[in-house]
């Protein structure tokens, strides 16, 4: 009897000692967050300094070869692994002035992949499309009407005071006037791009065809002062994108009659074809070194900003996360792998290759934690539509102090992603993963792939306490005695197609893009 007692002892003891143990690995991530945080520092490094992250540009270059020197500096083996070749490019100066019927300097930049002006630049008189095109021949018989002129290619705002203005200040009737004629308006215009026998897509080269200086849009956000900043669709000429109150000026003058001419010098060159890359960081687990834990998050970005809250600030979180295990939490018992993707934004390009690449690995994976959209402090997780995901990560939550996870709404068994980001890759593939949803802080609006997602959008209280949730989620997930479960959910009806929604499908990367 005594020596069974003697057993219990020492197993409660144990058992004590691994508990006290595991609150201190825990209260030293947090102390490490409070004390000695490097999130503002790596941001700053990485938006200020090296800028926004288009995938094919030497500043993404430059962005792998810096993420391979900080994990180096803090004893974390990483390294840039290429999945494929991508249309090189790289920015240059943009600047417009309308020099009739008056001088003013315009607030807008090229889009990217964009061709460049001669080195002198190009002055040209702006004009509009025609206000109704009966169809497609008509259309072709005022094609002629372009060559050498800038045409303005977007539909010109009817306001552009966002909708949370108006409703704050506006009367009900009034504002209930605008929206209404906005519909018109919005019904009106897309009826006459389809008159034209074109698309938005397509009509950007028909005009290049026929001999245009540039094409100039404004594709508004919906925010004061914030442009969606995508792709060129042309291939010799430049196209541009004007803010909101700029490109009204240029409508509302050409619509009226004036003949507004600008001057546009766009500076870009053009690379060839040049590698692509992930860079992938790796702390060795100890005891189950072939079973992981990702931590992802896409590098790369659009370029209309620097890449900030879209996905900088997904970046640092995780590279913050595996600099504070190295130093606390030095010896996991699973691998931990952090992934920086590349090529996110034209398609998930660097993770589909990478679990295309990788099946060991993938067929091996703990968790993966998937941080993307935006700034602020994490709100929600789904399920994913693993069947028992419930059990592992409330058991991990649970022991995630309350400051933390207090806001978070959890949504189990879920529904798989079959896009949006990275985490969908490893779900296509069965792997157990998880998107960390951020509060919204305006984000869709004012941020994503804007002109205005810059450092000083950061919200580093939020992106502090990610560092510490997602932490200490992975300290507890590489310590769990149990694997988690791949089993899937029976999935429900869509209510868009009536049928049973199917599981996503594996899909390989775009290896060689932006080429065509």
């Amino acid at each position: 009897m005594k020596k069974i007692t003697l057993i219990l002892s020492f197993l409660f003891v144990g058992l004590s000692l691994f508990a006290q143990d595991k609150e201190s690995i825990i209260n030293s991530i947090i102390e490490e967050i409070n004390q000695n945080s490097q999130v503002e520092q790596l941001a700053f490094e990485l938006t200020d300094v090296i800028g926004p992250r288009l995938v094919g540009t030497p500043q993404m270059e430059k962005a792998h070869q810096w993420a391979v020197s900080k994990f180096n500096s803090w004893g974390i083996s990483a390294e840039n692994q290429q999945y494929g070749t991508w249309r090189g490019w790289e920015r240059g100066i943009t600047h417009i002035d309308l020099i009739s019927p008056r001088v003013k300097t315009l607030s807008g930049m090229q889009l990217a992949w964009s061709a460049p002006t001669p080195k002198k630049g190009v002055t040209a008189e702006v004009i509009v499309l025609p206000e109704s095109i009966s169809d497609s021949m008509s259309f072709s018989r005022w094609l002629p009407n372009v060559k050498g002129k800038f045409v303005l290619v977007s539909m010109p705002q009817k306001t552009g005071r966002p909708d949370y203005n108006w409703e704050e200040f506006a009367t009900e009737a009034s504002f209930e006037k605008m929206k209404e004629e906005r519909t018109s308006q919005i019904e009106a215009w897309n009826s006459n791009i389809r008159n034209t026998g074109y698309t938005s897509r397509t009509l950007d080269a028909a005009l290049e065809k026929a001999g245009a200086a540039g094409i100039i849009q404004s594709q508004w956000s919906r925010g004061f002062g914030a442009n969606k900043i995508f792709g060129s669709r042309t291939k010799t000429i430049p196209t541009i994108d004007i803010l909101l109150e700029d490109y009204g000026l240029l409508y509302r003058l050409a619509e009226n009659g004036k003949k507004p001419q600008i001057r546009l010098k766009s500076e870009s060159k053009e690379l060839g074809e040049v590698p692509t890359f992930n860079t992938i960081a790796t702390i060795k687990g100890s005891q189950n070194p072939e079973e992981y834990i990702v931590l992802s998050a896409h590098f790369d970005s659009w370029d209309g900003g620097s890449g900030a809250t879209d996905n900088a600030t997904g970046t640092v979180t995780m590279m913050e996360i595996a600099r504070i295990l190295k130093k606390h939490y030095p010896n996991p018992k699973r691998t931990i792998i952090v992934g920086l993707w590349g090529g996110e934004e034209q398609g998930l390009n660097g993770s589909r290759a990478f679990v295309k690449d990788n099946p060991a690995i993938v067929d091996n994976i703990q968790v993966v934690f998937n941080q993307d959209n935006g700034t602020g402090r994490v709100v929600s997780i789904n399920g994913q539509g693993f069947l028992h995901s419930y059990d592992f990560l409330t058991r991990w939550l649970h022991k995630v102090p309350e400051e933390y996870k207090s806001e978070i709404e959890t949504t189990f068994p879920g529904t798989p992603s079959g896009g949006g980001s990275d985490h969908s890759s490893f779900v296509a593939a069965g792997a157990p993963a998880f998107m960390m949803s951020s509060l919204n802080w305006s984000y869709w609006n004012y941020t994503w792939h804007t002109n205005l997602d810059t450092y000083d959008k950061i919200v580093f209280d939020d992106v502090k306490n990610n560092v510490a949730l997602i932490a200490i989620m992975t300290y507890l997930a590489s310590e769990d005695p149990e694997r988690t479960s791949r089993e899937q959910a029976v999935l429900p009806i869509s209510r868009w197609s009536g049928n049973q929604m199917e599981w996503p499908t594996p899909r390989d990367a775009n290896r060689k893009g932006g080429l065509d």
